[in-house]
């Protein structure tokens, strides 16, 4: 009995194997035409060492993924091969940031032929490391570990006050593309700096990277975008862009109502009556929704506008959305509150990425090397998505009934198990084969 099991994982952890190697040859085969074959082969060996090796606080040190790319008793020589690989100048992060580009177009046309609206999530988060100081880049960043803490809790008392925490870190920007239902395709993760040689500034890469998504989607796709975006400021890029847009806008700040008059967000709504109402989930219960439309005006968008507010009943704040998407039914209006509740996957991806890829953990001196091992762990969380995707679905199922069998309800009905799959992952360990190269060079 233990021999069929053990050779089952064995056959899943080839099959597995296979669909890495697929995904990652357009890169590999890019990177062979720069690099070493050694090297090459030690950045396939990585990804496959990031998805087997799962520590939330040490799983990305050069030292431990050592080990994982050659054997505990040779780690010091993995360790150094990954060393050269970060430390070639032969190479550059941008590749690994085009190649997550190009499968979000390739998803896009997917979309596309199923007549299935494309979503693009935004947001911002912020990587931390308080224990540094002399790395290159690192600047202030507010930590939301801390706010976490300084939150009050029931039964607890005189939790900590005071201004909010800043610590040694970097800046974060994550972009998402996703249907309106299904996993997210990860389209771009970038990290800047506010101190030192590769100094930016927020407005920069938000702006940049909202004009090369202009580019190359247009108005295909939906932009999602919380309230740290909002503001005149974004709202004039927006309108410079030409992109259809649903932004979360907040209560208190301005805009023009129906009549001409300048209010706040709030005080347009008050007073109005739900235009309809729907039961839908929230928190596994359903909740009675009530939905209002009304036609708004800002000075920094010259056409006319559109806040949706959603109110999901007493004791909960309403959503304010803001959008151009022309509202000419009520279940348009539905389709804006839907799009932004999508939202939350990139959240998901924020948390996944810290806790179970520890990408706070890397210890490397340099920016430009810190760079390309962030940037291929996005790219092994890029993997991860794309086994949940439905076409996958027996090989997702299989997985985690051979790998990380669980009994519990939750654990059932989970429709994401990005964590369990993580886990399987781990499960399978030296089964996992490492994706080989699909042409061979000379070494040189």
């Amino acid at each position: 009995m233990q021999t069929r099991v053990e050779s089952g994982q064995i056959r899943l952890a080839c099959t597995l194997g296979a669909h890495l190697q697929r995904f990652l040859d357009p890169l590999l085969v890019e990177l062979d035409e720069h690099l070493d074959k050694r090297l090459v082969r030690t950045f396939a060996g990585t990804i496959a060492a990031i998805l087997r090796f799962r520590h939330p606080r040490c799983g990305l040190l050069l030292s431990e993924l050592g080990a994982y790319l050659t054997s505990p008793l040779h780690a010091p020589a993995g360790t150094k091969r990954l060393s050269n690989l970060l430390r070639s100048r032969r190479w550059s992060a941008e590749q690994i940031a085009d190649f997550l580009w190009s499968g979000a177009e390739a998803r896009l046309h997917e979309l596309e032929e199923a007549a299935e609206d494309a979503l693009v999530l935004w947001d911002e988060s912020v990587l931390e490391k308080p224990e540094s100081t002399e790395a290159h880049g690192l600047c202030p960043v507010r930590s939301s570990k801390a706010a976490r803490l300084k939150h009050v809790k029931p039964g607890f008392y005189t939790p900590p006050g005071g201004p909010p925490v800043f610590v040694p870190g970097l800046h974060w920007l994550a972009l998402l593309l996703i249907g309106r239902t299904g996993p997210p395709t990860l389209a771009k993760m970038q990290w800047w700096t506010t101190r030192g040689v590769f100094t930016s500034e927020r407005r920069w890469e938000e702006d940049a990277l909202l004009h090369r998504a202009a580019e190359a989607w247009g108005a295909r796709v939906l932009h999602v975008f919380d309230r740290g975006f909002a503001g005149s400021a974004w709202l004039g890029e927006l309108s410079r862009s030409r992109v259809r847009f649903v932004l979360r806008w907040p209560k208190h700040y301005r805009l023009f109502d129906a009549k001409g008059q300048e209010k706040k967000a709030w005080e347009i709504a008050r007073g109005k009556r739900s235009q309809d109402e729907r039961l839908l989930p929230q928190r596994r219960r359903l909740r009675r929704t009530g939905l209002l439309v009304l036609p708004v005006a800002h000075a920094a968008y010259p056409t006319p506008l559109w806040l949706v507010i959603s109110r999901p009943g007493q004791g909960r704040e309403p959503w304010y959305l803001l959008t151009n998407e022309p509202l000419d039914r009520g279940a348009d209006a539905w389709r804006v509150v839907f799009a932004y509740a999508r939202r939350w996957q990139i959240e998901m991806a924020f948390r996944f990425t810290k806790s179970e890829l520890a990408l706070e953990s890397p210890r490397l001196w340099f920016w430009d090397n810190r760079l390309k091992l962030l940037l291929m762990v996005s790219l092994a969380y890029a993997f991860l998505l794309q086994l949940l995707q439905p076409a996958r679905r027996f090989l997702c199922d299989a997985l985690l009934r051979i790998a990380c069998p669980r009994t519990g309800k939750r654990s059932r009905e989970t429709p994401t198990p990005l964590y369990r799959l993580r886990i399987a992952l781990c499960a399978l360990g030296a089964s996992l084969p490492t994706p080989s190269l699909p042409q061979v060079q000379n070494s040189g």
